[in-house]
């Protein structure tokens, strides 16, 4: 038999599950995929045995629970000034990846244009791709990562259909600022051109800065999918439990996707998430200093290290420049340091189309101290 040809040749293992399964395999401290060590709260772990016993395991609505959907709406507006639609904007997805996919294949039609900024999370490009989209590069280098907006306007063409944005950004852990939103608003004006803003790490925003939502401006709203995820609010990245928030118009679109892909999202963990929200509305607002604490001491046992630390103001990411340490190309730097420190990093060149070489590799602090503490060890010992 002769197989179809791959539609994705430079397509593989990703490099989080590489390292991940390296990381097993050489008893090393994980800080490459993005995932914490620990639970979430516990309130909310003990509502999914609650909704489960209480019968809430059959499908749920294809578009969410009601109530989730409903919180949903009354947070966007309580957090960011903007209206919504619980029944007709908002969609529950088993994990933001899923809404990502589903907003670019809903709307990337053969040939279409759509801007990336490298280094940029790796499910972009292929559900482009696999759309006929046309994905076009825009670099963020170090040691800020800024865009560039006036290359934004020269990139921009009657066939750009859409610009992906991340806010907080990962893998860098820099924050859009209320001007970059200016920016935006102005490249995108007088054009049809769509936006995914993908803000999963929302409430992981630190040192006094505000998150700069686009459900904060009308004029980037009407034409814009938000994308967020409760893996990372609530530290369950496990549950795969995400949404989309998008005008009627575009909402609809995404659901005839997303009806196909997944069709709904696990019931128990909509409703305890929803119970949750209802019960502890104010607990995001916790999030930016308990992350903000682990940065801190990841960044002060690295003062005893040779690696040099570039600014990250969100997420839960800290990219650390190694080039005083090697000169080697950040895929086989991860390696010798998971080698010769016993910690599996991330490197920064596969976020990158053209696999740029930044000499910088990310690290994960939404660990445990102890773990944290164990890591710095490795790390300052090479």
């Amino acid at each position: 038999m002769n197989y179809p040809e791959t539609k994705f040749p430079n397509v593989g293992l990703t490099i989080f599950s590489k390292m991940s399964a390296l990381a097993v395999e050489r008893g090393a401290i994980n800080l490459s995929q993005g995932f914490p060590d620990y639970d979430g709260p516990q309130a909310l772990l003990d509502s999914v045995a609650l909704q489960v016993a209480q019968g809430h395991n059959q499908y749920a609505p294809m578009t969410g629970m009601p109530q989730l959907c409903s919180a949903i709406a009354k947070k966007v507006e309580r957090l960011y000034g903007r209206s919504v639609d619980a029944n007709t904007e908002v969609t529950v997805t088993p994990g933001a990846t899923e809404a990502l996919f589903a907003a670019i294949s809903s709307t990337v039609r053969l040939g279409d244009e759509v801007i990336i900024f490298d280094p940029a999370y790796d499910s972009y490009r292929p559900a482009v791709e696999l759309n006929g989209g046309i994905p076009i590069s825009i670099p963020l280098l170090p040691p800020n990562f800024a865009i560039d907006w006036q290359r934004v306007r020269d990139t921009i063409t009657p066939r750009t259909r859409m610009i992906i944005i991340n806010t907080p950004h990962n893998p860098t852990g820099q924050v859009l600022s209320s001007a970059d939103l200016d920016e935006l608003e102005r490249c995108v004006a007088g054009t049809d051109t769509l936006i995914l803003a993908d803000e999963v790490y929302e409430h992981l925003v630190f040192d006094g800065l505000e998150h700069q939502s686009v459900n904060r401006r009308a004029s980037l709203a009407e034409r814009s999918f938000v994308v967020s995820s409760f893996g990372k609010t609530y530290h369950v990245t496990g549950w795969r439990v995400g949404y989309c928030v998008a005008p009627a118009p575009l909402s609809a679109e995404l659901r005839k996707v997303h009806q196909y892909v997944t069709f709904n999202t696990h019931t128990p963990l909509q409703c305890a998430i929803a119970d949750f929200m209802q019960a502890e509305p104010d607990y995001p607002q916790t999030l930016p200093g308990f992350f903000s604490a682990k940065r801190d001491r990841l960044a002060r046992g690295l003062e005893q290290s040779r690696f040099k630390l570039l600014n990250s103001s969100g997420t839960y990411f800290q990219l650390v420049d190694y080039t005083s340490i090697s000169d080697l190309p950040d895929d086989q730097f991860v390696v010798w340091l998971l080698e010769q420190a016993g910690v599996a990093a991330i490197p920064l060149s596969p976020f990158y189309a053209n696999g740029e070489q930044t000499g910088c590799v990310r690290l994960c602090f939404a660990k445990q101290d102890e773990t944290i503490d164990q890591a710095l060890e490795g790390l300052c010992s090479i």
